[in-house]
C-alpha cells in the first residue's frame, strides 16, 4: 500500500525518495481530488439550473474603496503567523510530524521565527493590496452573486461539517476506544464515518442555503452526482492508504513471512496464520472478537480467470499499522495482515463510479425537484447496506436483529429516497424542472 507520497513515489519509480514526502498522505490527496470532482460537477449543475431559471442571484450591498481597518490587518497578520509557524516548523521535524500530521497541526509545536516572517509578509501584502483599491470617496454598489460563484464557500461549509460529523459518528461507533483517548481519537487522520459526515454536512448546507436564498431542493439535486463521485474516489483513498476499511477475512489466503499473499491449503492453515503472531492475536483478534472461533471469514478462492487481488489483499504498509511486522522493514508503516481480507473499498469505488455514470446521464430527465436526490439516496443506501455484509463493524443489540450503524442509516436513506420519488410525483403543483 501507499500510506504517503514517499511510499507511492518509491513504488512507482524504484528510487529512494526523501523523507519529507511522507508528510503528504495518499488518503488526503485522494480526498482532495474527490472534493475537486464534486466541485466540478456541482458547478456544471448549478449553472444549468441557473439557465433554466431555477436558481437566482443573491443581491448584496458592498462598499468599494474603504481604507483598511486595524481589525483587518490584525486578522491577516494572525492567520499568516499561524501558517508560517506550522509550515516552517515541519522542516527539521519530518519524522515526528509524518505519522500524525493532524496531531501536529492541533499541537502547540512550530517555528516561532517562521511565524514572525510569515506575519510580516502577511501584514505588508494585505496593506499593499488594500492601498491599491482605496478611494478618496468609497463607493456603495449592489452586486449579484449567483450560486455557482459560491462554490468555494459551499465546499468549505461541506468540508467542515463533513469532517465534524464523520468524527462525531465514528466516536459513537467506537465508543470504548473513544473514551480511552478522546483527544487522540478526534485529532487522528483516520477514523471517519461517512454517514456522519453526510448528515452534518447536509444540515450545515441547509442553513447556508437559507442564508443566501438558494432553494435547498435544487442544491441537493445539483450535488447528487458529485456526492456519489466524491464518495467513490474517497474510498479509493481508503484502499491505497490501507486505513482499515476492508472487509472480513478471506480464509483462502494467508501471508508468507516475506509479506506476499498466497492460497491457503485449508482453513486450518488460515487459523494457524492468525495465531502465529502473538501480538496481533492478543491485541486485535481477542480484543475485537473475543475468540478465534468468532472471527468472521469466508473461504473464497478467486476463479482462475480473475486476479487474486480482487478477492483478497493483505495491505502491506497500511497506514493504521495493523497486522504483523514485515521482516526487514524500517520506517513508520511496517505491518501486513497475516491473512487476506476482501478489498471492499475497491468494490465500493467500482459501484460508485457506475452509479455516478447513471446519475450523470439521467440528470436532465428528471421532471421534478428532489427526484435526482431521491435516486442518489437509494443508490447510496443500497451500496452501503450490501457492502456492510462483508465488513466488520460494531453491531447494535436490538434483540431480534443486530444491525450496524451504517445498515441502520442506509435503510433510512433508502426509505427517504423512495418517499421523495413518490411524493414529488404525486404532489400537486410540484416544481417541474425539465
Amino acid at each position: 500500500m501507499y500510506p504517503d507520497f514517499q511510499y507511492l513515489l518509491q513504488s512507482l519509480t524504484g528510487v529512494a525518495m526523501p523523507e519529507w514526502l511522507s508528510i503528504f498522505k495518499t488518503f488526503g490527496f485522494l480526498v482532495a481530488l474527490s472534493f475537486l470532482g464534486a466541485a466540478w460537477t456541482l458547478t456544471i449543475e448549478l449553472k444549468r439550473k441557473e439557465k433554466l431559471g431555477l436558481l437566482q442571484p443573491y443581491y448584496s450591498t458592498v462598499v468599494i474603496g474603504k481604507p483598511i481597518t486595524a481589525f483587518e490587518l490584525a486578522v491577516s497578520t494572525i492567520i499568516a503567523f499561524i501558517i508560517g509557524y506550522k509550515v516552517v516548523g515541519i522542516f527539521g521535524h519530518t519524522a515526528e510530524v509524518a505519522p500524525n500530521p493532524m496531531g501536529y497541526i492541533f499541537s502547540a509545536k512550530g517555528s516561532f521565527l517562521g511565524g514572525l516572517l510569515a506575519a510580516a509578509y502577511g501584514l505588508y501584502s494585505k496593506y499593499s493590496e488594500k492601498k491599491k483599491t482605496e478611494l478618496k470617496e468609497p463607493e456603495t454598489k449592489t452586486v449579484a452573486v449567483y450560486p455557482h460563484e459560491r462554490i468555494g464557500e459551499i465546499l468549505v461549509v461541506a468540508a467542515i461539517g463533513g469532517l465534524a460529523g464523520a468524527k462525531i459518528f465514528n466516536a459513537f461507533e467506537t465508543w470504548e476506544d473513544f473514551l480511552q483517548n478522546p483527544i487522540e481519537n478526534l485529532l487522528s487522520s483516520s477514523g471517519l464515518t461517512f454517514y456522519g459526515g453526510l448528515i452534518v454536512a447536509t444540515l450545515s448546507l441547509y442553513f447556508y442555503a437559507r442564508k443566501y436564498n438558494i432553494p435547498f431542493k435544487h442544491l441537493c439535486d445539483a450535488a447528487a452526482p458529485g456526492l456519489m463521485l466524491a464518495y467513490g474516489v474517497g474510498r479509493l483513498g481508503c484502499h491505497f492508504a490501507g486505513d482499515g476499511d476492508w472487509g472480513i477475512y478471506n480464509s483462502a489466503y494467508i501471508t508468507d513471512p516475506d509479506g506476499t499473499l498466497r492460497l491457503a491449503t485449508s482453513v486450518t492453515e488460515y487459523l494457524n496464520a492468525l495465531r502465529i503472531d502473538q501480538g496481533y492475536f492478543h491485541n486485535y483478534i481477542l480484543r475485537e472478537f473475543g475468540s478465534l472461533q468468532q472471527v468472521p471469514h469466508v473461504y473464497a478462492p478467486a476463479p482462475s480467470w480473475l486476479p487474486d487481488w480482487m478477492y483478497a489483499m493483505n495491505y502491506p504498509h497500511n497506514v493504521n499499522n495493523t497486522g504483523k511486522i514485515i521482516a526487514g522493514c524500517t520506517g513508520n508503516y511496517c505491518t501486513v495482515l497475516p491473512v487476506g481480507v476482501f478489498p471492499t473499498a475497491l468494490y465500493e469505488f467500482t459501484v460508485c463510479m457506475i452509479f455516478f455514470g447513471i446519475l450523470w446521464s439521467l440528470r436532465r430527465r428528471f421532471k421534478f425537484s428532489l427526484q435526482m436526490f431521491g435516486v442518489y439516496l437509494i443508490f447510496n443506501g443500497i451500496e452501503r447496506f450490501l457492502i456492510e455484509k462483508m465488513r466488520v463493524n460494531y453491531k447494535y443489540d436490538w434483540g431480534f436483529i443486530h444491525p450496524t450503524q451504517a445498515e441502520i442509516i442506509s435503510t433510512v436513506l433508502i426509505l427517504i429516497g423512495i418517499a421523495m420519488l413518490i411524493a414529488r410525483r404525486r404532489r400537486p403543483g410540484a416544481n417541474v424542472i425539465g
